[in-house]
């Protein structure tokens, strides 16, 4: 893989620099030589070994995802689930290279999962673009979910209607359409009605 063509690699590489930065105010050498490695024993090494800071574990991690190695799955899940969305995209992209056929399933867990709804957005939105046999009912779990008009995640709603628009699977009807009264939701499930329309 040549990173300088991955616009997400770059995107991320500026973002840590800059974290490191205005953290430490110097950009250790190791950030340098681990962006520029394809070794994948010693990204996974970095990846492993105790006492490596978040940056180096989520550069090997997105790394190793993007080539293909399964030996990244775990930690881009847990990237997948961190408060810091922009670190959530960043895993999403390399879950989706990756391939795993976990994936679906752990990011069904994480959207699901009641506790984190703050964070469910990144993992509802990777589930649509997985269309994995996971995505269509936990996308109508999450919307269910998130009717209630004072709702505080109505963005992770959204992302579910969107989503199942995008899968246009009629099993999405109901769902879809408890969320046409939604002050927020209901343009948004009016127009994936359309295309579960079509796709009857």
């Amino acid at each position: 893989m040549e990173y300088a063509e991955d616009p997400e690699f770059c995107s991320m590489i500026d973002r840590l620099r800059d974290e490191i930065e205005n953290d430490t105010g110097e950009v250790p050498a190791a950030f340098d030589r681990l962006t520029e490695t394809v070794d994948r024993e010693e990204l996974h090494h970095v990846l492993t070994a105790p006492g490596q800071p978040l940056w180096a574990r989520e550069i090997a991690a997105y790394s190793l995802g993007v080539a293909g190695d399964p030996r990244a799955f775990e930690a881009l899940v847990l990237l997948l689930n961190h408060r810091d969305s922009e670190r959530c995209v960043t895993a999403a992209h390399a879950l989706t290279r990756l391939g795993d056929p976990r994936t679906a399933r752990a990011a069904a867990a994480l959207a699901t999962n009641e506790l984190r709804a703050a964070y469910a957005l990144l993992p509802v939105r990777l589930l649509a673009e997985l269309r994995a046999p996971e995505s269509v009912p936990a996308l109508i779990t999450v919307l269910e979910r998130r009717l209630p008009a004072d709702d505080p995640h109505w963005r992770v709603g959204l992302a579910c209607v969107e989503g199942l628009g995008t899968l246009a699977d009629p099993r999405a009807r109901p769902a879809l359409e408890a969320a046409l009264p939604h002050p927020r939701l209901g343009a948004a499930a009016q127009r994936s009605l359309g295309r579960l329309g079509t796709a009857d």
